[in-house]
Order: structure tokens, then sequence, then C-alpha cells
């Protein structure tokens, strides 16, 4: 998904707890290893399969997590029979009445770019010129294309080798949230609520929380790592529906179908074609707009099957779109009376924002914890969805955090492994912050 910032969140209020900026010196960030090591695990997500998790490979990732969770002295660590992996860091305050947060990020890359043998190569002391990766020598990182790079001269950037997407998107939300736990275990004198972690499978593909137990889970407010730049914050994403529309043409032997013949797909063809191309579509749209757009078509000459995503951030606006698509439909439909179609609308997810407005304290910490890490908040709106988007319409309210993942679902995605660090610090700032609340 792509990221644009916006205009700053009405926040109620910001919090100025005292801090002293010391709880990540002297720490040995973990993040780099295990960075690497996570991304070398094939966890591509498939949207074909009926299984869940979509790919069972995808548990050979839990399976690593659950072990290194229990190295790490969390004795409850367990993978479930979907995949999911859960933890506990038991609160430490002595204070009983503490909410519990719960940090999640998600297993699964995406299957719009290959992730079978990853190969991870750090660009150490990034000089800004341009990175051509080594196994396809076409795939060329350029400061044009990706200005964010700009910004990150100096920074140590992790990318694949040319042939596949890298998986920051969401291994560095995983290997953040991995050396929080390392950080915390490891200095048991930084205050903290208890603190659930959950990593999900299935996430790209719209997945993520179908099985979640969420008593299970028990947890009061949550965050999702799985942002892009250094610093954004998200707490407003698209609302999503999926139509399906099922044209079921007239078959004939094609030697003698004059005047019989319907074909199905040359219908879908023409309804297609119909669809606006300046407007109401992803290469046309920014910001708060929204689209519509047709992301498979599968059938034959009898039955042709399209299938279609429909986002806006207000959520009253997917009813507008969809009613607009049927008579589009119509329209085409009107040319071929006899044909029997269908029109089924799915809700996919909604805007977090509709429930976190009424919490905003949960943005508020998330904020306040970059500012006493020594980063600028980027407040920014989601084209798209997180795990967070669910979670937040499942009780519970779940911003977006950061973690440096750039040009995701693509060759040239890449991660600053600075980024990564400073999203434990971060949440290290953030698990101090809710033990001051009440």
């Amino acid at each position: 998904m792509q990221r644009k910032a916006v205009s700053k969140f009405e926040t109620a209020f910001f919090l100025t707890f005292d801090f002293k900026q010391t709880t990540m010196q002297n720490y040995s960030s973990t993040v780099e290893k295990r960075f690497i090591k996570y991304v070398e695990i094939d966890t591509t997500a498939d949207p074909n399969s009926e299984s869940f998790p979509s790919s069972m490979k995808q548990k050979d990732l839990a399976k690593v997590l659950v072990e290194e969770l229990k190295e790490l002295g969390i004795n409850d660590a367990e993978m479930d029979q979907w995949g999911y992996v859960f933890a506990t860091l038991a609160n430490n305050t002595g204070n009983d009445s503490l909410p519990t947060i719960c940090f999640c990020a998600h297993m699964d890359t995406a299957p719009d770019c290959s992730g079978t043998n990853v190969k991870p190569i750090v660009h150490r002391n990034y000089d800004g010129n341009p990175m051509t990766l080594p196994d396809d020598t076409t795939q060329v990182l350029t400061t044009e294309k990706h200005p964010y790079l700009q910004e990150k001269i100096g920074d140590d950037i992790i990318t694949a080798s040319g042939l596949t997407l890298l998986g920051a998107d969401d291994k560095a939300g995983i290997a953040i949230i991995m050396d929080l736990v390392n950080h915390l275990q490891a200095n048991p004198e930084i205050p903290h609520p208890t603190i659930r972690v959950l990593f999900t499978p299935d996430e790209e593909i719209g997945r993520g929380v179908d099985h979640l137990d969420m008593k299970k889970l028990n947890a009061d407010y949550g965050y999702t790592l799985d942002g892009g730049i250094l610093g954004s914050l998200e707490d407003e994403s698209f609302s999503a529906d999926a139509v399906t529309i099922t044209i079921n043409g007239i078959t004939a032997h094609p030697g003698y179908a004059k005047g019989k013949m319907v074909s199905a797909m040359k219908v879908a063809s023409d309804f297609i074609a119909a669809l606006p191309k300046k407007e109401w579509c992803p290469e046309a749209t920014e910001d708060r707009e929204g689209f519509v757009h047709p992301v498979a078509i599968n059938g034959g000459m009898e039955q042709t099957v399209v299938q279609f995503i429909i986002r806006d951030h207000i959520t009253s606006k997917l009813r507008e779109y969809e009613d607009r698509l049927a008579g589009i439909l119509n329209d085409v439909l009107s040319n071929y009376p006899k044909l029997d179609t269908s029109f089924e609308v799915k809700e996919q997810y909604r805007n977090m924002k509709e429930i976190i407005r009424d919490v905003p304290f949960v943005t508020d910490y998330a904020i306040q914890a970059m500012e006493n890490a020594g980063i600028q908040p980027v407040p920014t709106i989601i084209r798209g969805g997180t795990d967070g988007s669910r979670l937040s319409f499942m009780g519970l309210p779940c911003p977006n955090i950061f973690t440096g993942e750039l040009a995701i679902h693509s060759r040239h995605e890449y991660v600053s492994i600075q980024d990564m660090e400073k999203g434990t610090a971060t949440l290290t700032e953030l698990v101090q912050l809710w033990t001051k609340h009440s």
C-alpha cells in the first residue's frame, strides 16, 4: 500500500511525562540480525488457497518466532492451529489496573512479487548513489525513483538481490517487536504494563484476523508495526468492500452460433472498457480520493467473473460507488437483454478512525513516544488497510506505527536498519507512557 502524509491529527491532548532518555543507551540492537533471518524464510500468501493460513510455509516463520521468544524467557509463547503466534510480557509495575497493550505484525508477504529465495543485501553507509541489484542489473534504486532514500544517506540500507521482494512488509515490524522483547527482557528495570505479542498470517490477502481468538489475545489497546517512513503514524485507513460480478453467457457451437451465442468474456470486456479512466480508479486518485478497481477477471464464453475492490475513507461512499458500478454494468447489459448476471458485495474492513476517534489517547501516546525518542511524528492516512483496521472493530483500537519499509510489494523494496532501531526506541518509550494510564 502507498502512504501519503496529510494534515496533523486533531488530538485531544499531548502527554508531557518526563522520562530520562537513557533507556536505549548501551543497548546492542538485534533488529538487523533478526530481520535478515526472517526475510530468508519464504512466507508468501496464496490468495487462491482455501486453507488457513493460505500457505503452510508461513508456519515455518511462526515456529522460529516461538522458539526465539522462549529463548528470551517468554515461557507462554505459542503458535495456535491457525498459525497465530502469541506471547506475554508480564506487567512489572505492581499496578494491576493498567491496560494490556498488544504489538502486532504480520508474517506473510504479498503474492504480487516472488518471496522465494530472498537474498538480503546490506548497503552500508549508503552514499546516495544508485544501488544496482546484482541478480538483475536492470533493477536500480535511485533517489529519483525513491525520494525517501535521499533522507537515508549515511544509513545502512537492506534490499533484496533483484529477483524477489525483500519482505520488509512486514518482517521489519516483526524484527522491531522481537528486538523490543529482547530489550525489555534484558532491562527489567524499564517499567511496562502487560504486553501481548501477536504475529498474524495472511494479512496481505485480507484474511489476517479471520480466525483470531480475541479472548485468547486478551488485550485492551494495540498497535500494528506495519508503517512506512520514519515517524509515520496512521490511525485512519480506507473502508473497503469487495464486489464480485458474475456474467453468464449463452453458448453455442461457434460454427452455428449466428444469432445465438453471447460470449460472457466479450460482455465483461465491454463492461471493463466502460469504466472511467481519468477518475475513480487507483491510477487517477490520491490522498482521500476513493476508487473502484477491477483486480481479476476469470472465465470463458459460458461464464466470466470480474472481481473489484472498492475503497474510500468515508464508509457511506462505498454504497454510492457500488450503485454507480451496478449502473455501468446495467447500461452494458441493456445490449444483451437475455443474460443472467449477479452482483455480490462483501465487506472487507472499515476505517479504523471510526473507532480510534473515541480513544484519542492511543494515538497521543504514540506521538509522544516518538517525540521522547527524538523522532518527528508524521501523521499519515493509509490508502489501504492493515490488520489494525479490522482489529479496531473487533474491540482492539489499533493505530499503525512506522517500520521503515518502503517500495513494498516490489523488487525495489528496502528498509533502513536505523529506522528499525528507532522503531524499537519508540516502542520502549511507548510502553513506559502506558504505565501512566489509569
